[in-house]
């Protein structure tokens, strides 16, 4: 299932819905009408957010699933309860982060083709402990934007990048998770945009420490939540997801790359970030930027120079679909 937190009139509270072809179900409207219709009160203990549901995800999955196979098959959008319609054109909502607000957000560097290009850039070799030991930063959860959103513009920089990854959204919790059983805690994928300003960036870097400011201002997720079982079909013999990413910046192709290519695996970094600490419901862990995956990679000067405002940057990623902003 594709899940969405979203809302059809701005400035409003979030709802909790998922993707069926065009349209976005409402899960509480949709428990509402299975009960009023049907008899069922089942479906009206399913949590009325992404977040909550996360708490308990074996449950809550296993009734949302069994919610939609309740539904009507055809017309869902003709159905309401309350005056209120159980289904909406996606695009007719405003899209949130599927976890608006989670406690964390780790952001990893588990691409090696970005890792290298990236230290070269900086006159630097391949540190041999990268192979061994998968590495992260702690970013803003309180700076998350949903596709469509416009990003600000963070002044002064004069070197705004954007970074095109794939983050997990953790089920359940836990801490000092092995990576042999970490798979269990993946509730879904998720397109995220790690949105860099590297002048402010490379200022910090230079005493060992962060990034910090030149991240924290803005990062991107989104628009679904897409549970694994949606993406067995773009798995290789080995079991391992194949996507392909693609970054359009004002329509123009400036990054390919795949999610195969990834040298620490997501159950590394789940067994790395929850040693000795506690993962919560809802976080979010990043892989980092696939290789060509950002504009400090391939060079400002082989493109059209870093970003600026009215540039709009759409990640597409294979199964996840599209994750699309304007800067202003």
């Amino acid at each position: 299932m594709k899940f969405v937190t979203y809302t059809r009139v701005e400035g409003t509270e979030p709802r909790f819905g998922y993707l069926r072809n065009d349209f976005i179900i409402d899960i509480l409207y949709a428990a509402i009408y299975i009960n009023e219709n049907h008899g069922n009160s089942e479906y009206l203990s399913i949590p009325t957010s992404l977040t909550r549901a996360l708490e308990n995800w074996d449950g809550s999955f296993e009734k949302l699933k069994n919610l939609d196979r309740s539904l009507p098959n055809t017309l869902i959008h003709t159905y309401s309860v309350h005056g209120k319609p159980i289904a909406v054109s996606s695009d007719s909502v405003q899209f949130f982060p599927p976890v608006p607000e989670p406690k964390t957000f780790r952001d990893f560097y588990a691409f090696e083709q970005h890792v290298k290009i990236a230290r070269k850039n900086r006159g630097l070799k391949m540190n041999p402990v990268w192979y061994d030991l998968p590495v992260f930063y702690f970013s803003n959860p309180t700076a998350l934007f949903g596709h469509n959103d416009n990003v600000p513009y963070p002044e002064p920089t004069q070197a705004l990048d954007y970074e095109l990854e794939i983050a997990i959204i953790i089920a359940n919790g836990g801490k000092n998770i092995s990576k042999d059983n970490a798979s269990s805690f993946i509730a879904g994928y998720t397109i995220c945009n790690d949105w860099s300003a590297r002048d402010f960036q490379k200022e910090e870097m230079k005493l060992n420490l962060g990034p910090a400011k030149g991240k924290d201002f803005a990062t991107s997720f989104g628009p679904t939540m897409v549970t694994p079982d949606e993406l067995e079909d773009f798995t290789d013999s080995n079991g391992e997801l194949c996507l392909r990413m693609t970054c359009h910046v004002n329509n123009e192709l400036y990054s390919q790359g795949n999610l195969k290519d990834l040298y620490h695996s997501f159950p590394k970094m789940i067994e790395r970030a929850s040693q000795n600490a506690q993962l919560l419901p809802g976080d979010y862990i990043g892989s980092g930027t696939v290789g060509t995956g950002c504009i400090l990679e391939l060079d400002p000067k082989n493109v059209n120079g870093w970003l600026n405002k009215g540039d709009t940057i759409t990640l597409t990623i294979e199964g996840l679909g599209t994750l699309e902003n304007k800067v202003v």
